[in-house]
């Protein structure tokens, strides 16, 4: 037999032993190394009085470190074979009151309040999850999150690294982002096929003072091509199209008369003009700039939302 097809018969033999076969359209894949585990609370810098939020909870490894150094952990869990296995642990244990499990797709949930999230979610929630936390009212302290190792490195991108993206801005606009450690695809069971790391994301509180949806739009405009300059970009016609729509629909709102020669190409080379944007490309601007460039639109009634 293919040294291939044996070694993925041994996996499913013992994955079959354990009593839960993994859902892959679920992205489970169970950390099972106790030193991340600890390491990842630990870095928490949880409290007594904290709640703490888990996505992807899996067979509670991690839910029952947090359970030992807080006083609830709300768990979002979507397999309800995995909530019977996480319920069953803590059942008849000092724990067990502690805990509050949620079933369901956590991107569909209205989260509750908490103070801490600590999770090894399914990487394929990543980039919405992590817009969904920081977005959430009220704040929440901290969060320490296991993601794709490419992905969490995009998310401490610098301006003119190669991984700076749109990720990489919108992420640092609204919090204070850190790489803890890289972890091994070996300390998950089934290992994935990425090597992971764990980042610290620390929602900036107050938040700063932009329409996050406006900047959003914006942002997604420019690092469309990143590569290539603003001119080029804003210059394209979907965009001057649904430039245009938006500031004829503002100018509607607000009753703003707009001149009957108005042309929105023209306006938005003006605009790109008085801060000389016309040559810079998206991958080495940084927050203060994509804010002045903001700024320099909505001035001229030209919105992203």
């Amino acid at each position: 037999m293919p040294k291939v097809k044996t070694d993925k018969k041994r996996e499913n033999l013992t994955v079959a032993k354990q009593g839960i076969l993994f859902n892959k359209n679920f992205g489970q894949h169970i950390l099972k190394n106790p030193l991340i585990i600890q390491a990842m609370v630990e870095k928490s810098a949880l409290r007594p009085t904290d709640v703490a939020l888990e996505v992807g909870p899996g067979t509670g490894n991690m839910t029952v470190k947090l359970l030992e150094k807080v006083k609830k952990v709300i768990a979002c869990e979507i397999d309800p074979r995995l909530v019977a296995e996480l319920q069953k642990r803590v059942q008849g244990t000092h724990l067990q009151s502690r805990l509050q499990i949620m079933i369901g797709d956590v991107l569909k949930s209205d989260l509750p309040f908490f103070d801490v999230c600590v999770a090894n979610i399914p990487y394929q929630i990543s980039s919405p999850l992590v817009f969904k936390l920081l977005l959430h009212r009220p704040f929440f302290r901290c969060a320490v999150i296991m993601f794709q190792r490419e992905f969490a490195q995009r998310l401490v991108a610098k301006p003119g690294d190669k991984l700076y993206c749109r990720l990489s801005v919108n992420t640092q606009l609204l919090a204070r982002v850190d790489l803890l450690m890289k972890v091994g695809k070996n300390n998950f069971r089934p290992p994935p096929k990425v090597e992971s790391s764990v980042v610290r994301i620390e929602p900036r509180n107050p938040p700063p003072p932009v329409n996050f949806t406006e900047w959003d739009g914006l942002t997604r405009i420019a690092f469309n091509r990143k590569n290539k300059t603003l001119s080029a970009v804003f210059k394209q016609s979907l965009v001057v199209t649904a430039l245009a729509n938006s500031h004829r629909i503002y100018c509607s709102m607000k009753n703003i008369p707009i001149p009957e020669d108005f042309d929105m190409k023209q306006k938005i080379e003006d605009v790109l003009k008085t801060g000389d944007w016309e040559t810079k490309r998206a991958r080495t601007l940084d927050i203060d700039d994509f804010m002045m460039l903001l700024t320099a639109f909505n001035k001229e009634n030209i919105h992203f939302s």
